[in-house]
């Protein structure tokens, strides 16, 4: 018999002692067993005691145990990874593995435990109890409690980063985030993030890439420099330019740059800066908070404060006093559904002492106009890079004609930069032009380039008429004033005579 399977002897006498002896006995017992059994155990649960969110360490523990127990343990779960034909194996519920460290062996076991009364739950998960189990000798102690658990943590973290699927949240309304029975649900839901977009694929200057490439490098790799700093390792980013210009791409591609997951914030359906702040605190680090069209949100919050400020004076001239009562009971309702998200809580939402409650995160803001933005909303320190991202250029251009028509140069380039230089069209726009119409085209690349010119001469004087039109109409303008300045003296004048003559 081995040492293995005397141990697995010794662990099931041991759990039928429990069950089935009363508690003083068993008290009094595991007293004297102490004096005798050479080994020590550690339980990891899955949730903490406030069941807010799973533990980090078991999280990590299963990774680690997936990884290195494959060849060791004789029961799995397995899952199919979605879009591969492979199998992630995990130890079953109730299942050991053993393992070595340093040339000394230990024994990871999987339990499960149910409620002994049997009910019907709408949250059955909540009922269920997990854990994981460390045993090993009690002279090793020092040695598995600080350098094999580190080990474990730090390997399951690593495996968690290199395997996980990467996802794209939005947050549910507010009023969706409690069950029928006050059971909490999540408050984000998720797709997985597939988004093809690269710095190398993105439409603009190589030099501003590179710039922006080496802003997140640094950011990525500097944990220890905030630490030193004082400083929350977070960074803020605005991109603003026109519609069309590749903002959301840009997003995809620093997703997809750092291996970071992405929340879309929509503050519309958040009720109020308490919200704010619960949706801030479950995101995950290596994550990307956005906030798209925040010059849109800025406007409806202003229209809401100027709206609720016109109500309040109107309000004791034109409703009598019965009907103030359902009338105020009828606004408090609507009230409770629309958002009272304020500046200030978005403003410590990316910046306050909440904003420090994870690590390695970016918060992207966007707008097509940046002009309407409060300067305190976007100040350095809040929104760190400013990012322009504007019409198309030639260098764009060419990357554009690479992604969608893998050419580097054509006898039309320069008629296309000449254009390009008197023309204003978003990268979108062209991109739109570069695309094949038809299949049965002998040469798509040159129809394609040919439509593309066709569509910025005509852009171009569309740009001239409006240009036109303007100065016409400024002139017009100018010209009524003129006369009316000129009809304006006349009258003086002629006022004047009179008062003479009188």
């Amino acid at each position: 018999m081995t040492t293995g399977e005397i141990f697995a002897g010794v662990m099931f006498l041991w759990a039928m002692f429990q069950q089935y002896f009363p508690p003083y006995i068993q008290k009094y017992s595991q007293k004297l067993v102490s004096f005798v059994y050479p080994y020590i155990q550690i339980t990891f649960h899955e949730f903490s005691a406030d069941r807010w969110k799973r533990s980090e360490d078991y999280v990590a523990i299963e990774n680690y145990l997936t990884a290195s127990s494959s060849t060791r343990a004789k029961r799995f779960k397995a899952e199919i990874i979605k879009d591969t034909q492979s199998v992630a194996l995990s130890i079953d519920d109730h299942e050991e593995a053993t393992d070595e460290f340093q040339g000394v062996k230990l024994w990871w076991a999987s339990n499960k435990t149910t409620p002994k009364n049997q009910s019907i739950s709408f949250h059955p998960v909540a009922d269920e109890k997990r854990c994981y189990k460390l045993t090993f000798h009690k002279q090793y102690r020092d040695l598995i409690v600080g350098a094999y658990l580190n080990h474990v943590i730090k390997e399951g973290k690593a495996i968690a980063v290199r395997n996980r699927q990467r996802k794209i949240y939005t947050n549910n309304p507010s009023q969706n985030w409690y069950g029928p029975h006050g059971y909490e649900k999540t408050v984000w839901s998720y797709v997985p993030f597939e988004h093809p977009a690269t710095f190398e694929t993105l439409a603009m200057e190589s030099k501003k890439k590179e710039e922006i490439v080496n802003d997140l490098t640094i950011f990525c790799k500097g944990k220890e420099y905030h630490s030193i700093i004082g400083k929350a390792w977070k960074r803020g980013y605005l991109l603003y330019g026109p519609p069309g210009t590749g903002k959301s791409s840009m997003i995809a591609a620093m997703a997809n740059l750092l291996n970071y997951d992405i929340y879309d914030v929509e503050l519309t359906s958040v009720k109020d800066n308490t919200e704010l702040r619960k949706l801030l605190t479950q995101t995950t680090s290596k994550s990307i908070i956005v906030i798209e069209d925040i010059d849109c949100w800025l406007n409806l919050a202003g229209q809401r404060k100027k709206k609720k400020k016109e109500k309040e004076e109107s309000k004791e001239k034109l409703i009598p006093k019965k009907g103030k009562e359902s009338e105020s009971e009828s606004e408090s309702e609507s009230e409770s559904k629309e958002s009272n998200v304020t500046v200030s809580g978005l403003l410590n939402f990316i910046d306050g002492l909440w904003s420090a409650c994870g690590e390695e995160r970016l918060i992207v803001f966007t707008t097509s106009y940046v002009e309407k933005l409060d300067p305190a909303l976007i100040r350095r320190g809040r929104m760190d890079n400013h990012i322009e991202l504007s019409y198309c250029c030639f260098e764009a251009f060419k990357v554009l004609a690479k992604n969608y028509l893998d050419i580097d140069s054509h006898y039309l380039f320069p008629t296309i930069e000449r254009l390009l230089e008197e023309t204003n069209m978003t990268p979108a726009d062209v991109a739109e032009h570069l695309m094949p119409k038809s299949i049965t085209d002998i040469d798509p690349e040159t129809a394609c380039l040919e439509d593309l010119i066709q569509a910025l001469e005509s852009a171009k004087e569309l740009e001239g008429r409006v240009k036109a039109e303007k100065e016409a109409k400024e002139k017009e303008e100018e010209g009524e004033e003129k006369l009316e300045a000129k009809k304006e003296a006349k009258e003086k004048e002629a006022s004047q005579l009179q008062l003479l003559e009188k």
